[in-house]
């Protein structure tokens, strides 16, 4: 279109009927090249475009997703674009959902061949549930344990209605109320826990797999909103409810030292503030 390399209309004939035509030499080359490459694949290399595509690219890929430094850096992006106002969740998913669920399939071929997942027979351990049920539960960053001191022992009005509002969401890995109202966007305060909780969560959860202390997960998913533990029960049993509960207690803690000192500020801030803007804010 550029080159104007198109076939032309004379004047007066409907633009739409003008687009089609013009449409006619950017597809014919398009579908001779794909035509070309298949048979370059099929005839000289004996296979198909995509299965090299898969050799190539998505199976080193795949190894590489499933190293323990493929995960930290997964683990580590989401929260990481999340605290620049970039929905990492989405980004991050949207690069990895292909190759998570391809190691899941694999694992569920290993089962259905009758044989015992684990991973010496070659099981996975970073696969889409691992993400979705451990990493992202309560919302990027993990960040129910900010909004249960929220809840329960906040002291400022801003973060006790934040909790209020942000509670029955995070139960269902919701907390964009929490992330823009608090907030954790742009704020170096939180930056740390945030960033830091997906991380530790990752490690944990690698760690009970690698070990076999929790079993690997087939091709079982679980919607992401369906609340933690019920979720990890439903995956794989007790011993993963009880690993999303381990989960879930250590991001109290890592969050607690933080939001306490945003807590504090806060208070001092309504404090100072003339009685009447305080009805106003809140």
């Amino acid at each position: 279109m550029k080159k104007n390399i198109r076939i032309k209309m004379p004047a007066g004939v409907p633009e739409g009927v003008t687009n089609a035509f013009s449409a006619l030499i950017p597809a014919f080359v398009i579908l001779t090249g794909t035509a070309v490459i298949h048979g370059i694949c099929s005839i000289g290399f004996n296979t198909t475009g995509m299965e090299i595509i898969y050799k190539v690219v998505q199976t080193p890929l795949q190894k590489m997703t499933d190293s323990l430094g493929g995960a930290v850096l997964m683990c580590f992006t989401g929260p990481f674009l999340w605290f620049f106002g970039v929905h990492g969740s989405t980004v991050v998913g949207g690069i990895m959902t292909g190759l998570l669920q391809a190691n899941s399939l694999a694992n569920q071929a290993i089962i259905d061949s009758g044989v015992e997942l684990t991973i010496a027979n070659g099981g996975h351990i970073v696969t889409q549930q691992f993400y979705d049920q451990f990493i992202n539960i309560t919302g990027a960053g993990i960040t129910i344990g900010l909004v249960m001191y929220m809840f329960f022992f906040a002291k400022s009005k801003q973060l006790k209605a934040l909790g209020k509002v942000g509670i029955i969401p995070a139960i269902f890995g919701i907390n964009e109320p929490v992330l823009f109202g608090t907030p954790i966007v742009m704020n170096p305060m939180l930056a740390i826990p945030f960033i830091g909780m997906p991380v530790i969560a990752c490690l944990i959860q690698y760690f009970a797999l690698y070990t076999g202390i929790c079993p690997l997960y087939g091709a079982t998913q679980i919607p992401w909103t369906c609340p933690p533990i019920i979720s990890g029960f439903l995956l794989a049993g007790w011993k993963s409810a009880l690993l999303q509960l381990v989960i879930l207690c250590v991001s109290f803690f890592v969050y607690l030292p933080f939001i306490k000192k945003v807590d504090k500020m806060n208070l001092v801030q309504e404090k100072n503030q003339p009685v009447e803007d305080e009805d106003e804010d809140w």
